[in-house]
């Protein structure tokens, strides 16, 4: 009697993370599951680009901070040259300021690093099946968003900022200047004083010493 042996597919992942030993602990929590495995890791867009290209994932799981930009940026590039690649983004940076803008950037789904492991791999699984991911918090505040429009916003300023001039923001709190700024992300001067300038305007800051006391003060935080 011939035995009917069901094979499992493994799917694919691809992992972004600038931390070796966060890329590792995910390699080891993904490999454990029979349906999925990592085909391959990266801890920059670069490379990132460069393992999509190669390597063929059926998912790319990315953090926010990457070295030399971010994965708000990654999603960009992965979206024009792979747009129907699903992408799941596990970060530490709170979800109430990034999934929106990772959804809007064409993600998937946003998990945080603090989450159990078991929510890791649900976030996963739920990204493959062409489901979305968010929290139940993230889910009601977006409905109330939906709902109630500006009126339902948490009230916070920083959520009026580009996705740009959030990375320009967060790295003036770690106390990087202009110059250092603009060769980071590759812009010039004068744009990353234009980012300056519109920042200041949109959190009402007066000059250049109140933005970065507000930007050091929202990184601590």
């Amino acid at each position: 009697m011939a035995i009917n042996v069901k094979t499992v597919i493994k799917r694919r992942i691809l992992l972004v993370d600038d931390h070796p030993i966060v890329r590792q602990g995910l390699a080891e929590l993904i490999n454990n599951e029979a349906d999925m495995m990592v085909c391959g890791t990266a801890e920059d867009v670069h490379k990132a680009l460069d393992g999509v290209e190669k390597l063929s994932p059926d998912l790319v799981v990315a953090d926010i901070s990457l070295k030399g930009s971010n994965g708000i940026e990654l999603l960009k590039h992965i979206k024009v040259r792979w747009p129907k690649l699903l992408v799941l983004v596990l970060s530490m940076h709170d979800e109430a300021l990034y999934a929106v803008r990772a959804l809007r950037a064409g993600a998937s789904g946003y998990i945080m690093k603090q989450e159990a492991t078991e929510k890791v791999l649900t976030a996963i699984r739920q990204v493959i099946n062409g489901e979305i991911y968010l929290s139940d918090r993230m889910e009601k505040k977006m409905m109330h968003q939906l709902v109630g429009g500006r009126n339902a916003r948490t009230g916070s300023p920083i959520e009026d900022l580009s996705d740009r001039e959030l990375e320009v923001f967060g790295l003036i709190g770690q106390g990087h200047g202009t110059r250092q700024i603009a060769e980071e992300l590759h812009l010039s001067i004068k744009t990353v004083e234009s980012h300056r300038a519109h920042i200041k305007e949109k959190l009402n800051l007066r000059n250049a010493t109140e933005l970065v006391q507000h930007a050091i003060q929202w990184r601590e935080a």
